[in-house]
């Protein structure tokens, strides 16, 4: 149950007081987004971690003024590829083949399979779905970072055009999707912090199929 009192436990901070959080907690919740499952294990998104106060008051004049864009301990920038290349593909089988050791001829076949799909779609439609990977993994690094005692607060509310600038993304293949920034709660200022988590009865949200 420890999992889920951290999640009852965690909310979208509105208000951080600065704190730094540690070099330890920022790797563990680096490495459960890195573990988070994606589609064919691609992988398809990169990771910026941003302690820089200069761009963070960049990204803060682009991101709606929220003030724990800046007083955030590390802000953590998730951009995925802008599309899928037969490069970028080969590269993540390649790695897997090197880790495991062998190759296997079932893998090479859907290898092949996605060298013939992925890199003929239209960029926009590969950079939607390398969105959505991200976005897996993103949800992943909100709960580890739950599970640390660390706060955050997800934001998708930014001019990416503008971040993918200031960051230099689109040179890189990268575009931004969302941004997380991790720290610890100033309790004194976050109108949000003493009410009630509301969500949906299970009623209302699952349905059961048997």
């Amino acid at each position: 149950m420890e999992l889920l009192d951290k999640l009852r436990w965690r909310y979208a901070a509105k208000a951080m007081n600065g704190e730094k959080v540690s070099q330890e907690k920022i790797d563990s919740i680096i490495e459960a987004a890195s573990l988070a499952p994606t589609s064919s294990g691609l992988q398809p998104f990169e990771i910026m971690v941003i302690t820089n106060q200069e761009i963070k008051e960049k990204i803060r004049a682009i991101g709606w003024n929220q003030s724990v864009i800046t007083d955030c301990s590390h802000l953590l920038v998730f951009a995925a590829w802008d599309t899928y290349t037969a490069e970028r593909i080969n590269k993540m089988f390649d790695l897997t083949n090197e880790v495991r050791g062998f190759k296997n001829e079932g893998w090479e076949n859907y290898r092949q399979m996605l060298l013939n799909n992925y890199p003929q779609k239209d960029a926009e439609v590969n950079f939607q779905h390398a969105a959505r990977q991200a976005y897996i993994a993103f949800s992943q690094a909100i709960a580890a970072a739950a599970f640390e005692g660390v706060d955050s607060t997800p934001i998708e509310g930014f001019d990416a055009d503008a971040l993918d600038e200031i960051l230099n993304l689109r040179e890189k293949g990268l575009r931004s999707c969302v941004i997380l920034p991790l720290g610890y709660r100033d309790a004194d200022k976050d109108w949000l912090v003493n009410l009630k988590k509301v969500r949906k009865s299970k009623e209302d949200l699952v349905t059961i199929i048997d």
